[in-house]
């Protein structure tokens, strides 16, 4: 590693008996005292689906990695060991990063980093799963749909290491500590959605049922739901013909109306409205019957994510929706109950049975408004409702607890690692 003449390159935290020890050196990943990009080989004879490591079964966000379900029919891999880095280098910004706790063999799209001689595995993690370096990836990235890293621009990712092995360990034993955190705080939150699930399951009648198995008391002698079409409880409403909109409607945010897509919603159902896209005010006023309302669902009706449905809450601005969406608003059905129902196995099955289009799956509002349904009598509905929004309301506050511990993390490992750039700008 070549260190700058007249630059200070310290972070700005650090541990009291390193303060006093000399500057961090700078150098490039791919220098051979610091990692190597592993090519040895595999065959296939000695995977097992818990050693093999595929893009497919590496989690999102430095999540780690889940068993595989199935293996490779042919092929060699790259053999990776315990200690070593694992990289999905398809779509980086997924965050697909895994330190390795045991020895296996990886597929081609998988990238395998090992630490050398001034660098200890455990630091070398931290510096890899690290939002400075998937932006560097990305920043040389190539292809549009499934962008994959340049390995030679990995090579030369400009990193910085304190000469002590035990600076290394100790930062890489404060992270790891805020790591357990954040991970048992993301089971709680796994945790309660699966509760949420279960209980969705027992409060709502099985198929071919008429009666959940889990009734409130003071409806266990209400008798059965009563059977009915969707489209008889509620108005759907989508973006149709001439008033779709295209590239010239479309503004800056605080210049007109948001406007929903697939990508505002995630599969628990929640609504995000960051990095949403804006429409015109004119435009929004072109189609007053699909504006959104409070209490009102969205439902995805086309493409990969169709069937995704969300309820409608804490608007920070007017909006609508693109032509992927319809508005589902509730005429005689408790809102929430819309929203759950809608969610629940019995609507989503049917979602999948009518969509048609393969590829592109695409569902009508005609066969939505003719999906049959159980409901029971509105004081039911609402009990329901209540019981699953309290349970939301859990959920929610374990996952701000746990978007705080990101935060903490992401800002102790801006002050634990000196950045390279500004000592060089």
């Amino acid at each position: 590693m070549s260190k700058k003449e007249n630059k200070t390159l310290v972070p700005k935290l650090r541990f009291p008996e390193f303060r006093d020890a000399a500057e961090w050196e700078e150098g490039k990943l791919g220098e051979k005292d610091i990692s190597s990009f592993v090519k040895e080989r595999m065959p296939l004879a000695e995977l097992n689906l818990a050693n093999y490591v595929s893009t497919e079964n590496l989690l999102p966000y430095f999540g780690g990695v889940k068993t595989a379900s199935k293996l490779p029919p042919t092929g060699s891999f790259t053999r990776y060991k315990k200690g070593d880095i694992l990289i999905s280098n398809i779509r980086p910004y997924l965050k697909k990063v895994w330190s390795a706790n045991k020895d296996g063999g990886s597929s081609n799209d998988v990238i395998v980093i090992r630490a050398k001689s001034k660098v200890t595995d455990s630091f070398l993690t931290f510096l890899l799963k690290n939002d400075e370096f998937i932006n560097y990836v990305m920043k040389g990235a190539k292809g549009v749909k499934m962008p994959r890293g340049d390995i030679s621009l990995m090579k030369e990712y400009p990193v910085a290491v304190p000469n002590n092995p035990k600076e290394q360990q100790k930062i890489a034993d404060c992270l790891s500590s805020v790591d357990e955190l954040i991970t048992t705080q993301t089971q709680k939150v796994d945790a309660l959605k699966a509760h949420k699930k279960g209980l969705m399951q027992q409060l709502f009648p099985a198929e071919g049922e008429t009666v959940p198995k889990l009734r409130f008391p003071e409806f266990r002698d209400a008798g059965e739901w009563q059977a009915d079409k969707l489209g008889s409880l509620i108005e759907i409403k989508g973006r149709i013909g001439y008033r779709g909109y295209t590239v010239n409607d479309i503004v800056q945010e605080g210049e007109g109306a948001i406007t929903l897509s697939p990508s505002n919603i995630d599969y628990a159902g929640n609504l995000s409205y960051e990095k949403s896209t804006y429409i015109s005010w004119y435009k929004y006023e072109e189609s007053p019957e699909i504006m959104l309302e409070e209490g009102f669902t969205v439902l995805v009706k086309t493409g990969s994510s169709f069937g995704k449905a969300a309820l409608v809450q804490d608007l920070p601005v007017k909006a609508t929706i693109n032509p992927q969406i319809v508005v589902l608003k509730p005429l005689n059905i408790n809102s929430v109950f819309l929203y759950m129902l809608v969610s629940n196995y019995s609507v989503q099955k049917q979602i999948r049975e009518n969509a048609v289009g393969g590829a592109i799956p695409t569902l009508s509002q005609d066969k939505i408004s003719k999906f049959d349904i159980l409901v029971p009598s509105v004081g039911e509905q609402q009990k329901i409702a209540d019981c699953l929004l309290s349970i939301d309301d859990q959920i929610a506050s374990q996952i701000k607890k746990l978007d705080i511990l990101k935060t903490h993390k992401k800002g102790l490992m801006q002050q634990l690692f000196p950045s390279v750039d500004e000592v060089n700008g």
